[in-house]
């Protein structure tokens, strides 16, 4: 019998065990309880963010973290506010967690303004190198590394499949719409 994840749900569960990974080595050696702090610019109703953030807990778990027991997460939810993103991102650096889990670009850059040395996890990002976040896909550098949403060499990839799903458009056009999903608007 087969079983399926989505890619959604796969690459916050991926993000979650990134996340979860470098933790291991320091919690062990010391014994204490680990922070792990989660930016989210979503609203904490938002179903499709109640999955992205179980599948993120699921990979902690898997890679032994379980919230209470050897890791305390600590999330802020924007609620779509993503003006109120650097005061969440100020409050969770406070915490002095061991690394931030930030969802999509203006969480990332608020984390990034609060610090240069805490690491940073990022995910649904769409380019980060050229947004300045990291130096290379490759070689990040610097606190900051994560899972990018879309590769620049595939763009000619996702134009043909465009033109494929619609052979007499002469150009291409988006199909998605900006109500689809609230913070779609702002990344």
């Amino acid at each position: 019998m087969a079983s399926y994840i989505g890619r959604r749900k796969f690459l916050a569960t991926l993000g979650g065990a990134a996340a979860a990974w470098p933790l291991a080595a320091r919690a062990q050696q010391d014994g204490r309880m680990l922070r792990v702090a989660v930016l989210t610019p979503y609203a904490e109703s938002d179903p499709l963010a109640q999955t992205w953030f179980e599948a993120f807990v699921e990979g902690m778990r898997a890679v032994g973290w379980i919230d209470g027991r050897n890791v305390r997460v600590d999330v802020r939810w924007a609620g779509g506010a993503v003006n109120q993103l650097p005061r969440l991102a100020k409050e969770l650096v406070d915490l002095q967690p061991e690394v931030v889990f930030a969802m999509t670009t203006p969480s990332v850059n608020a984390v990034q303004r609060e610090t240069h040395t805490v690491p940073i996890v990022f995910t649904q990002v769409t380019d980060p190198v050229a947004q300045g976040l990291i130096e290379s896909l490759d070689r990040p550098g610097g606190n900051i590394t994560g899972f990018t949403i879309f590769e620049p060499e595939i763009g000619s990839k996702l134009v043909q499949v465009l033109k494929e799903m619609r052979p007499r458009r002469r150009s291409p056009r988006s199909s998605l719409t900006r109500t689809r999903h609230p913070i779609t608007k702002y990344t």
